[in-house]
């Protein structure tokens, strides 16, 4: 029985499978992404074990098809325990060798990639400068502690969490943070309108408003709005309910114990010992037309830790790389007054390229020593 699992696991028989079944999920995520979206069809097809059917009305999570870690995983167990039954220790066979080992680094990149790497992103007006990127589409809620002038204290807490509507402590907040309502997507309003319901906050802004949740987003160009109520429990009793979105561009306020505090649902930030600050943005087109023929962002790179302050041009096929990050020239303001910068942190950046090499030495070795006794046997 051993054997004959042996042999199945390294049989070619199983690459092919592998491979077909591989071009249909590529070729049936691709046209889920229609429906879906992207991040949502990427999780469903190829960030998965297993691609599942939910029949209306049974409450069912049905397996129908692999998803993409489990065809890349079998194909990378089959693809070792092949090489290691074939493989023949030699020169003759140095160059397949070295293309196995490119196309496994090329699957264990990709997986690397898809745990390891966050994206997040940069927005900066003319002038701004900014010491933190932004999630695109996840949320936090940030209560911020503004007595001290000097600085500040904030406490952010993950939309997950609010999600959940539990009570939240933290030994840097004298009170209790409670959920009473939390929507992961939503609509709001200053009037009242068909479908909507006035918010029920007793403090704060948020009486004068109206809302209703919206099912969660799954277009590309479109992300979720999320709105709640937020009511701070103290030992002497609750502040009140306060209103909490998204849509909200200023924070709400409040005190306790003689300290200020300030309460604001934001995308959720990644900090960075340094700086950037933005110098110039252009939107060069090309003449007589409004056709983009470039678009680039001179900053100021600031680390005083490092001793580093210095101009940076971004353009469309020059990023920046810097402190394990990369910034992209992403988009920019329609006024042509900002810029948006994507900003990647992958550590396995550097696996495809090195797969690739791998690969290309392989092959050349490989055609390589064919050439050469292909020449010797037509030599005279």
């Amino acid at each position: 029985m051993l054997d004959g699992i042996y042999r199945l696991i390294t049989s070619l028989k199983l690459t092919v499978v592998l491979l077909a079944l591989g071009l249909v999920l590529v070729f049936w995520g691709t046209l889920a992404q229609v429906k879906l979206g992207l991040y949502q069809a990427q999780a469903e097809f190829f960030r998965s074990f297993f691609i599942y059917w939910n029949p209306d009305g049974l409450g069912l999570r049905l397996p129908i098809f692999p998803g993409g870690y489990l065809i890349g995983g079998l194909l990378l167990i089959n693809l070792f325990a092949a090489h290691f039954r074939y493989y023949q220790p030699g020169g003759r066979k140095i160059g397949i060798a070295f293309i196995h080992l490119g196309i496994v680094l090329l699957l264990i990149g990709q997986v690397l990639t898809d745990v390891l790497s966050v994206e997040s992103s940069l927005h900066l007006r003319h002038g701004d400068t900014k010491s933190y990127s932004e999630a695109v589409g996840r949320y936090e809620l940030a209560i911020i502690d503004t007595t001290d002038e000097a600085s500040d204290q904030v406490v952010a807490v993950p939309a997950s969490l609010l999600l959940q509507q539990r009570d939240i402590r933290h030994a840097a907040m004298p009170f209790t943070v409670s959920i009473p309502t939390f929507h992961p997507n939503s609509a709001l309003a200053e009037k009242a309108e068909a479908g909507y319901h006035q918010v029920n906050s007793t403090a704060g802004i948020g009486a004068e408003f109206w809302w209703r949740p919206l099912a969660q987003e799954t277009a590309l160009n479109r992300i979720d709005v999320p709105s709640g109520l937020v009511e701070i429990v103290t030992p002497q009793g609750s502040l009140g309910r306060y209103l909490v979105s998204a849509y909200l561009t200023g924070p709400q306020m409040f005190s306790y114990g003689g300290r200020q505090y300030e309460m604001q649902l934001r995308p959720e930030r990644f900090y960075k010992p340094y700086s950037l600050h933005l110098l110039e943005f252009r939107h060069d087109t090309y003449p007589g037309t409004e056709i983009p023929k470039n678009f680039s962002s001179r900053v100021r790179l600031e680390h005083p830790a490092a001793g580093e302050n210095r101009e940076v041009l971004i353009s469309m096929n020059n990023p920046l790389r810097y402190d394990g990050e990369t910034y992209y020239q992403s988009s920019y303001d329609r006024d042509n007054q900002g810029t948006i910068l994507q900003v990647v942190r992958n550590p396995s950046w550097l696996t495809p390229y090195l797969a690739c090499i791998l690969v290309g030495i392989g092959m050349t070795i490989q055609f390589g020593v064919h050439l050469y006794r292909f020449a010797k046997r037509k030599a005279p």
